[in-house]
């Protein structure tokens, strides 16, 4: 066995060679403070000596010892332990009010189990994974003593476990007078080692929280050196995971706006609130924006109550701004888009109204006639388009009428009438092979091919070739809009389906929109248990495609018709 010495740093720590009871350290009080106790170090080696001594002196193959947890109400096996795995020692569990286990930490009397067969139902499976043949469960039992030594109150930490005589016979009563005497001495360490316990135990639930947290966090103390920063926060600043501790903060975070408020709340005890604008990451092109809060850290130095840091948490607020500045931007569009044709409606019908003489003929009377009807019809669109954005906010299912079309019929006429709309455009129509009718919704697929057309047509404003392409295999049927536009971001293109997003540059701001075309088409796609993706070159143009089943899984919840 190793030679062991015992630390001078606590009366816990002296030797039991001569076992001599009035030797033994006594416990005064619970409420110490960390001052003048041992290392959490000197504490796990001493608990470990004192485990190969007691299985040494009454000798048993194994020792833990549970603490009790008052809110789960367990006792909880705590390291260093003889004889178990650590992962043995984290999965034992016991309860605290039943079994063996228990009947020692409430009667605060030792137990004596000489063999498996005696022990209840609430045991048996422990003890077999533990392969427990016989045991002692003794309880920790934490004194409290006055001036005069007097015990005034007992209080038991847990309960230890030794396990197992290694002879082959069971624990004897002269087993228990000797644990009896070596309980006290892991008791007093045990007392000890729960505070270290318990803040080790804080420390670990903190670090993982501040892991976890996606706002970025910085602690800066008085001295102007940062003491924390979490991973969101070194993300933030581009820092390595080596960066931060330790370093003055004005060495680390290199934005000025931020500097001058932790300097300000270091220097002058100014806590702040502001929005602070970072540059875009590498490959985007919006900067980011974030809420930035500075608080004092308030503790104790040289025990007086004193500020010790400043912390400052950086929650990223850019998407929020985002959605703030696309529906200003869509409330603006919409209203356009709502008084471009209404201003024509009214135009055509006061105009005509106004012709009490006969002036106009009846063909030029029918070209107002259509002009109105189609405004009518954008305006209907435009409309429907807003109602059905609230259904889906709303969280309420796109209503499907369900029947067979074909839909090359379908795609044709969308192109026959977008034809019409414009004459710098050459729409064609490519679809190789024969393209079997499909199931469903004839007027919400026409919806699709209409939005992504006329997008097509929009974003291209100088002309070119729109080329629609329609391909079937066994299952699916994929349509494919090519335009030769102006084309899309790269960083754009995973949101361009998103609600209001607009690719914001002069040629679309001249080119209008309210960005719920193409929200709408995903929706629509994926009610046809399809998907819808876009790919895309600046300049150069995109190609908008979506991929849907020939037959669908249909679900009736919608009351949809066949």
């Amino acid at each position: 066995m190793e030679q062991e010495t015992s630390p001078t740093s606590s009366p816990a720590l002296s030797t039991l060679d001569g076992v001599d009871d009035s030797a033994l350290p006594r416990a005064a009080t619970t409420d110490a403070t960390t001052e003048g106790l041992p290392s959490a170090t000197e504490l796990e080696q001493t608990l470990r000596r004192l485990m190969r001594r007691l299985a040494m002196m009454i000798q048993a193959e194994k020792c833990v010892f549970l603490l009790h947890d008052a809110e789960r109400e367990m006792l909880i096996a705590r390291p260093p332990a003889l004889g178990f795995s650590l992962p043995q020692v984290k999965s034992l569990r016991l309860p605290a009010n039943r079994g063996i286990s228990g009947k020692a930490f409430s009667s605060h009397e030792p137990v004596l189990l000489h063999s498996p067969e005696e022990a209840e139902a609430v045991d048996a499976g422990w003890l077999k994974r533990l392969d427990a043949r016989n045991l002692i469960a003794y309880p920790l039992v934490l004194e409290r003593r006055d001036e005069q030594e007097r015990i005034i109150e007992s209080v038991t930490v847990g309960v230890l476990h030794v396990i197992n005589k290694q002879d082959g016979d069971s624990f004897s009563q002269e087993d228990l007078r000797l644990l009896a005497v070596m309980a006290r001495q892991v008791t007093a360490v045990i007392a000890d080692a729960q505070v270290y316990l318990r803040l080790s135990e804080e420390k670990d639930q903190l670090q993982a929280t501040l892991q976890s947290l996606l706002s970025a966090v910085v602690m800066v103390e008085s001295s102007g050196y940062i003491s924390l920063i979490n991973p969101a926060a070194r993300e933030m600043f581009g820092l390595h995971e080596s960066d931060g501790v330790g370093q003055y903060y004005s060495s680390v975070i290199p934005h000025q706006g931020i500097c001058s408020m932790l300097r300000a709340a270091v220097e002058n005890g100014d806590e702040d609130l502001q929005e602070i604008e970072l540059p875009p990451l590498e490959g985007h092109f919006d900067p980011r924006i974030f809420q930035a809060q500075t608080a004092l850290v308030h503790g104790e130095q040289d025990g007086l109550p004193s500020v010790i840091g400043v912390v400052a948490v950086f929650n990223d607020i850019t998407e929020i701004r985002n959605v703030e500045r696309m529906k200003t931007a869509f409330v603006s569009t919409v209203s356009h888009e709502l008084r471009t044709p209404l201003t024509s409606i009214k135009g055509f019908i006061s105009t005509l109204l106004q012709d009490e003489e006969g002036y106009f003929d009846e063909e030029t009377k029918r070209e107002f006639y259509e002009i109105i009807d189609s405004e009518c019809d954008r305006l209907r669109r435009l409309i429907e388009d807003l109602l059905n954005v609230s259904r889906i906010e709303a969280g309420r299912a796109l209503q499907m009428n369900w029947t067979q079309f074909n839909p090359i019929e379908v795609i044709e006429k969308v192109i026959s009438a977008h034809r019409a709309y414009t004459d710098k455009h050459t729409l064609r129509l490519f679809a190789p092979g024969t393209i079997p009718s499909i199931t469903g919704d004839s007027d919400k697929f026409d919806q699709i091919v209409n939005n992504l057309l006329s997008n097509a047509i929009k974003y291209s404003p100088r002309g070119g070739e729109i080329i629609v392409r329609v391909n079937a295999d066994a299952d699916w049927l994929q349509v494919s809009i090519v335009d030769q536009g102006m084309g899309i971001p790269s960083d754009r293109l995973s949101r361009i389906f998103e609600k209001f997003e607009r690719v914001d540059n002069r040629d679309t701001r001249e080119v209008g929109g309210t960005g719920i075309g193409l929200f709408l088409v995903k929706h629509l796609v994926e009610r046809h248990g399809g998907t819808v993706w876009a790919e895309s070159e600046i300049g150069k143009g995109s190609t908008f495609s979506f991929r849907i089943p020939q037959e669908p899984d249909i679900t009736f919840e919608d009351n949809s018709t066949l």
